[in-house]
């Protein structure tokens, strides 16, 4: 049988007491000028070294060289009290718990008044002093404030507030503190490197963090895990599973879940928690501390490794994405719902359904209706907002549901009206509606109204409902300009129950993982790596992938990248950014993926640039497609790049759309608008309008080549050369690099 670690490494002097110098130091000052008092009070929690300084204060006293501050460990004194001594004679320690009535107090009165057998003091040690009934200190009174010269009391006790004043006023009191943890990390590493034991990276924080700053329960802590260390290791997860606390990997996965808003994940992790045994009120407990690094860390920025010195260095890495991903409101949210669960899960029946419900509540901010959940729902868009190329002047428009897949029934129902902020040009005028009219020409410019003949605008309306698509039927009327009608331009949408509102429609349309949840969680461990390699193959890839893209899903060969911004979403879809991606994966993680871009939540993966991006482009039922035997102008693609830098969502075709008709002049029929046009779109509308009214034919723009056009493959020119002879393009700037 080995001694403990606690016992085996107890001071012998003062200066190896850790963590007490405002008692050590003016004790061994009293010492040495000799203004030692008969009697002292030592205060303070368990395990901080009261009776430990009691009895080095003892030896000092007692030294055959003192007194002294440092006794010499030679003499018969010290030799009896050192670590492993029988003890002295003059020396007498009482344990307060089981000796405090009075006649115990009588019977240490009678004792105090024999001189010592040998050494200098008389030295009375009462450990636990706040045990000692009032009969019994009242009984010690007379003693302890004129004892005789060779006696000297020093009572230990954690209560000072329970020992009576008459007694504590006769006393020197010196209040003893728990140790800081940086001073016990040191103290611990110098013990295993005497042990020549080998401590993982966040061992020592559990041990610290178990024996809740006192030494002596820190002490027996790392003793338990020496004890059972295998080759005189001790891992990080032998350590996790010995102790009782939550892995990091849990902890990591919960709060990346949380902050991809992926309710899958989340769950699994409760049932990982379940499965493997753990504690859920002391998973909720580690979770609150997590999210307490979490909001140092937002608040301190890149000051928070002063305050989490206790956080291995990687780890610290992911808790900083961790926090920029969730946000301040988000955060101070979700640590006051955990606060509160883990005040409920007290004497609970039930600990995991308290459990599912604090991950619901995380992953749900709009069920919160006060004010803590509106901030944090401020704040996801606040942060979606920042993300824009514009900065805060782009305009952020919220994402629309996503239609379920198309399965066409023969009629279709209307939506409930959403109300929309359009700006519509002049509705031109229409005939009677016994018959639609076809256009004029087929060659209508892109923008142009179809009805040239109106002349008087309308007032365009501030607020309209969203357009009510119209039942598929046979009619004798063409489609004007030979357009195909909605039900063939788009699938129908699906009709959402009655009361249910779009977002709900919208969720049997969502995405489901079709890997495994582990694995998913694992690539968003290990995608900081994934960033560093992609930071070293370019950069220009690197800041847009880290600021504005999350890892959405992981399949056997697909990787899901989830965007806020549809914007940024457009550099990723293709091209050399994407390759980028896929090789810095295949760098890092070792197998080749096809990287995919979404807009919207990590959940999903559905936004609005995604499936739902198509209703936005065609509100008015169905998108407009171009007239058979035509092609697209080559404008558009031109026109939609421009304009996407000043709106958030891509603008409508620019093909002639056919206004709706009329049941009444001067007002559509079903409350059907036209879609809104972005601010070159709506200049291009308007001067083919001023064209029409003087005279003048708008050139329209080429659509198919001319015989005499210069062959591009015969030319042999490529890059900036070809650009300017066959489009007249001048060379503004030149940047070398990857920076861009």
């Amino acid at each position: 049988m080995t001694t403990a670690l606690y016992r085996r490494y107890r001071p012998e002097n003062f200066a190896e007491v850790i963590g007490q110098q405002h008692v050590t130091e003016p004790l061994m000052q009293a010492l040495r000028s000799g203004r030692v008092n008969h009697a002292y009070l030592f205060s303070g929690p368990r395990g901080c070294g009261k009776t430990t300084s009691a009895r080095i204060l003892a030896r000092c006293l007692n030294c055959a060289a003192g007194p002294t501050d440092t006794p010499c460990g030679a003499c018969e004194s010290c030799l009896e009290l050192a670590r492993g001594g029988p003890g002295s004679l003059d020396v007498v320690e009482i344990d307060a718990a089981s000796h405090g009535g009075v006649d115990d107090a009588r019977e240490l009165r009678e004792r105090a008044t024999f001189a010592p057998a040998r050494d200098r003091f008389k030295i009375f040690i009462l450990d636990e002093a706040h045990m000692v009934t009032p009969q019994g200190f009242n009984a010690l009174l007379k003693i302890v404030e004129e004892p005789p010269e060779h006696v000297m009391f020093i009572f230990a006790t954690t209560e000072p507030d329970k020992v009576i004043g008459t007694i504590r006023s006769r006393t020197h009191h010196y209040p003893f503190r728990l140790v800081p943890p940086d001073v016990l990390t040191g103290y611990l590493e110098q013990l295993c490197a005497a042990e020549g034991v080998s401590v993982g990276t966040g061992v020592l924080p559990l041990v610290i963090r178990a024996g809740a700053g006192s030494v002596r329960d820190s002490l027996s802590v790392l003793d338990q895990l020496v004890a059972g260390a295998a080759d005189s290791t001790i891992d990080y997860e032998r350590a996790v599973a010995l102790l009782g606390y939550t892995h990091t990997t849990l902890l990591d996965d919960v709060v990346e879940a949380v902050a991809a808003n992926d309710g899958a994940s989340a769950f699994r992790v409760v049932e990982r928690v379940i499965s493997t045994g753990h504690e859920p009120r002391r998973f909720v407990e580690d979770l609150l501390e997590r999210l307490r690094d979490l909001i140092v860390i937002a608040a301190s920025g890149e000051a928070a490794d002063a305050a989490l010195r206790d956080v291995p260095t990687d780890q610290l890495t992911r808790m900083r994405a961790q926090a920029t991903h969730l946000g301040p409101a988000e955060l101070s949210r979700a640590a006051d719902l955990v606060n509160a669960t883990l005040t409920e899960m007290i004497g609970a029946t039930s600990p995991r359904l308290h459990l599912e419900l604090l991950v619901a509540r995380l992953l749900l901010p709009a069920a919160d209706d006060g004010a803590v959940g509106l901030a944090a729902r401020l704040d996801r868009l606040e942060r979606g907002w920042r993300a824009a190329p514009g900065g805060a002047g782009a305009a952020v428009e919220p994402p629309t549901p996503a239609p379920a897949e198309p399965s066409p029934p023969p009629a279709v129902e209307p939506p409930a009206p959403v109300e929309r902020v359009v700006e519509v040009p002049a509705p031109a005028e229409v005939p009677a509606p016994a018959e639609r009219p076809a256009p004029a020409s087929s060659d209508v410019a892109p923008g142009e109204p179809a009805h040239p003949q109106s002349s008087a605008p309308i007032r365009p309306t501030s607020r309209v409902d969203a357009p009510t698509p119209v039942q598929p039927a046979t009619s004798s009327r063409p489609p004007a300009g030979g357009r195909t009608s909605p039900s063939a331009a788009e699938p129908p949408r699906a009709t959402p129950a009655a009361g249910g509102s779009a977002r709900e429609t919208a969720q049997p349309a969502a995405a489901t993982p079709s890997s495994p949840g582990l694995d998913t969680e694992v690539l968003r461990r290990r995608w900081p790596e994934v960033l560093d390699t992609l930071r070293r193959l370019k950069v220009g890839t690197w800041a847009r992938v880290s600021d504005h893209a999350q890892v959405g899903e992981l399949t056997a060969t697909t990787l899901r990248l989830v965007f806020a911004n549809p914007v940024m979403a457009t550099d990723l879809r293709g091209g050399i950014h994407n390759e980028m991606v896929q090789r810095a994966v295949r760098e890092t993680l070792g197998f080749d993926v096809k990287v995919e871009v979404a807009v919207g939540d990590a959940a999903s993966g559905v936004g609005p640039a995604g499936r739902a991006g198509a209703e936005r482009r065609a509100p008015s039922g169905g998108e407009s497609q171009p007239a058979e035997g035509r092609p697209i102008p080559q404008a558009v693609d031109r026109v939609r790049a421009e304009a996407s830098w000043s709106d958030v969502e891509p603008p409508p075709d620019l093909d002639p759309v056919e206004p709706p008709y009329d049941d009444e002049p001067g007002g559509p029929r079903g409350g059907a608008v036209a879609p809104r046009l972005s601010a070159r779109a709506a200049g291009e509308q308007a001067h083919a309008e001023a064209m029409r009214r003087t005279g003048a034919t708008p050139s329209a723009v080429e659509d198919s080549p001319s015989p005499d056009d210069p062959d591009i493959s015969g030319s042999h020119l490529s890059g900036p050369p070809l650009i300017a002879q066959m489009l007249g393009g001048t060379v503004i700037d030149e940047q070398v690099g990857d920076e861009l």
